[in-house]
């Protein structure tokens, strides 16, 4: 067994949607980056790499690279089950959690729980999803960005 734990952050900017595990939210701001900024699947990626030891996000698929501008994250967080697949590696369980102010992210929960375990092909049990404020504090806490960390469990063989 594997643990890798995964962490990113995007600043949250007008003229962008808000994407979060593949989930596309209604709210005012959305995150600014060079794919769609999906901090939940971000994490998640980087998790399943870490557990992996195949290093993170940024060196698969780097924000320098233009075939990455603007692309969904869940085709970021399928190339990476292929890879840690191909390594011999299986997903046993997900464990993530976002840090944000707003929007509520309860109504959009389930959904993400889905489309997570239906790209990573594992039972939706598998996965498992969070949100807490900062009580105010910080620059999440003053509605400047949103975060997520994310652990995830992979077994050889």
């Amino acid at each position: 067994m594997r643990i890798g734990i995964g962490y990113d952050v995007h600043k949250l900017v007008t003229g962008r949607k808000l994407v979060l595990g593949g989930v596309v939210i209604p709210f005012e701001k959305g995150l600014l980056g060079h794919s769609d900024a999906d901090v939940l699947v971000h994490a998640v990626c980087d998790a399943l790499l870490g557990a992996a030891a195949m290093g993170d996000i940024g060196l698969h698929f780097p924000a320098t690279d233009p075939r990455f501008k603007n692309i969904s994250s869940m085709k970021l967080l399928a190339a990476t089950n292929a890879m840690v697949h191909c390594n011999g590696f299986t997903i046993r369980n997900i464990d993530t959690t976002i840090f944000a102010e707003a929007p509520k992210i309860g109504p959009y929960r389930k959904r993400m729980q889905q489309k997570l375990a239906r790209t990573v092909e594992v039972d939706p049990g598998c996965i498992n999803i969070k949100a807490t404020t900062t009580e105010g504090l910080g620059f999440i806490g003053k509605g400047e960005g949103i975060g997520a960390m994310s652990v995830a469990l992979l077994e050889k063989g």
